[in-house]
């Protein structure tokens, strides 16, 4: 009973992921990112509330360790202060479910108010909210039905979410021709700092 309910529950999550919707807006999304960061050499920030913050937090640790310098703004805390990170030709991810959670739609015209040409993108189940037409680039999750037993708790919403940063770090990585060396350069212990060197060695000795 359990396996055939985990077999249901893993078919749900996958399928929501096949119905994320793919639009122009990641190309858009990745040139807003290469553009402000690596040619302008400002920095991507991504906030979220709650359980999206959660998504947000990990979005920005895998962009900084791929190449691409990213840091997390609490939405909360920047009405106190951590506002002050934002400095010019810095861009924004912005993850809400609903496109409608206050601390982030508020994060929008505080972040307008001190810098008036930061750029947004974000990553929302209500492509129509009016989180998502402050941005230049919206990113769907396609709102799948929550796997929650009561449909309340961020679940699929949150895998969805994930996948698409997982998107766009992996577009990043492939745009800016992030290699095996410049991976080393940023893992200096573990398993992963020893494979990317061994790697990086490896690609040096290939024949051209």
């Amino acid at each position: 009973m359990i396996l055939e309910e985990v077999k249901s529950l893993l078919a749900i999550e996958a399928e929501a992921v096949k119905n994320i919707p793919v639009t122009d807006q990641f190309e858009i999304a990745v040139n807003i990112i290469y553009e402000q960061v690596h040619q302008k050499k400002g920095k991507l920030i991504t906030s979220g509330m709650g359980k999206a913050g959660q998504i947000a937090i990990n979005m920005a640790t895998t962009f900084s360790s791929t190449g691409t310098p990213a840091v997390f703004l609490h939405p909360s805390e920047a009405q106190h202060g951590d506002l002050g990170v934002v400095q010019p030709n810095d861009a924004m991810i912005l993850i809400s479910n609903s496109g409608k959670t206050r601390e982030i739609v508020e994060l929008v015209d505080l972040a307008r108010g001190l810098r008036p040409d930061i750029r947004f993108i974000v990553i929302t189940g209500n492509p129509d909210s009016l989180l998502a037409n402050a941005a230049e680039a919206t990113l769907s999750t396609g709102n799948p039905k929550e796997v929650c037993a009561l449909g309340l708790t961020p679940t699929t919403s949150t895998t969805t979410m994930t996948v698409i940063g997982d998107i766009l770090v992996v577009l990043q990585m492939k745009k800016i021709g992030f290699s095996n060396h410049d991976y080393s350069l940023r893992h200096h212990g573990g398993y992963l700092g020893d494979k990317s060197r061994k790697a990086a060695i490896s690609e040096k000795n290939q024949p051209l």
